[in-house]
C-alpha cells in the first residue's frame, strides 16, 4: 500500500495530509477495518455514516477512531427535511446532530429529500427544508456541528434532493449564520454546472463550504445510477481544477473520497483505499 505518511510530512495545504476516505468508498470493511486500514496506510481523516456508527455505537466509535490518532471528517447524513411527516424528521435529525457531537465531527452532511408525495411544487418543498433549518440550525451549533446542505445532481430531485446547484444550497444556508449552516462541494453532483466556479467563490466569501467531496462521472451510466460513481481519475471531471477552486476559495478542511461503486466493493478494500490514494494524488493535487 502507496500510503500517505512520508509525504504528508511536508505536504502544505492543499496536500496528501488532507486526504478523507469516506466509508462508502470501502464499504465492505467493518469500522473496525475501516480503522485499522486507514492508520495502516497513514490516512488521517475518515467520513462516517450514520448507520454503522449506530450498530458499533456512536461513544465507541468515537473512541476507536480516536485511538487509532483519526478524525472524522463528515457524518453522513441527516436531511429528507421534506418527508410526509415532518417531526420525525425533525426528530431523526436531532438524533443524527448528537451523533456527531459524540464522534466528534462538525460537519454534518443533510441530503433535503425530494418532493413531498403528490407534490410538482419545488419552491414549495425547499422552503420546507429552510423551515426545518431554522428548527435544526441553532440546536446543532449548541453542539458544536453545523448543517451541510449538499446539492445532488437534478436527476434526484424529485425523490431524494430538491436542490440541485450551489447557488440553490447558498440560497438556502446564507439565511442562516455561517456557523449554523454551509454547503458541500461534491464533483460528482456539480461538475456539469458552468455557474459553479462563481458559487464556490462565493460559499468561500460567506465562510461556507463546510465539506468538500470527489467522485468521478463515468458514461455510460450504470443502471441504479446512484451507486454509478467513479473511481479518481476514470471519468469526465476536472478533479483538479476543482481542488484548485475550493483552495482558492479559503477551504483548507478534509478532502473526501466518496465513491458509491459496487466494483470497488467487490474488491479488497486495502486495494481500493490504495488505489484511491494513489488517483486523489494524480489527479487532484
Amino acid at each position: 500500500m502507496s500510503g500517505l505518511g512520508p509525504r504528508s510530512q511536508t505536504a502544505g495545504a492543499s496536500g496528501a495530509d488532507r486526504f478523507s476516505i469516506n466509508q462508502e468508498t470501502v464499504r465492505q470493511w467493518s469500522l473496525p477495518e475501516l480503522v485499522d486500514g486507514c492508520a495502516a496506510a497513514g490516512v488521517r481523516h475518515v467520513g462516517l455514516w450514520r448507520g454503522p456508527v449506530q450498530e458499533y455505537g456512536p461513544a465507541r466509535a468515537a473512541r476507536l477512531v480516536r485511538d487509532a490518532g483519526l478524525s472524522v471528517s463528515s457524518l453522513c447524513r441527516g436531511g429528507f427535511l421534506t418527508a410526509a411527516d415532518p417531526a420525525a424528521a425533525l426528530a431523526d435529525n436531532r438524533a443524527a446532530v448528537e451523533e456527531a457531537a459524540t464522534l466528534p465531527t462538525g460537519v454534518l452532511v443533510l441530503v433535503s429529500g425530494g418532493l413531498p408525495p403528490g407534490s410538482r411544487d419545488l419552491a414549495a418543498a425547499r422552503e420546507r427544508v429552510a423551515d426545518a433549518l431554522a428548527e435544526l440550525g441553532p440546536y446543532a451549533a449548541e453542539r458544536g456541528v453545523r448543517l451541510a446542505i449538499e446539492p445532488l445532481h437534478p436527476m434526484y430531485a424529485a425523490d431524494r434532493c430538491v436542490v440541485s446547484t450551489l447557488a440553490q444550497a447558498l440560497d438556502l444556508a446564507e439565511r442562516f449564520p455561517a456557523e449554523q449552516v454551509g454547503v458541500v462541494v461534491d464533483t460528482y453532483h456539480l461538475w456539469w454546472d458552468d455557474t459553479v466556479a462563481e458559487g464556490i467563490a462565493r460559499a468561500g466569501r460567506g465562510g461556507r463550504i463546510a465539506a468538500f467531496q470527489l467522485a468521478d462521472w463515468v458514461t455510460p451510466l450504470p443502471e441504479g445510477v446512484l451507486l454509478g460513481r467513479g473511481q479518481l481519475g476514470d471519468g469526465c471531471v476536472d478533479l483538479r481544477r476543482f481542488r484548485e477552486l475550493v483552495d482558492a476559495a479559503g477551504y483548507d478542511g478534509p478532502v473526501e473520497a466518496e465513491i458509491f461503486n459496487p466494483e470497488l466493493w467487490a474488491r479488497d478494500g486495502a486495494a481500493v483505499l490504495a488505489e484511491t490514494v494513489d488517483r486523489y494524488r494524480a489527479h487532484v493535487l
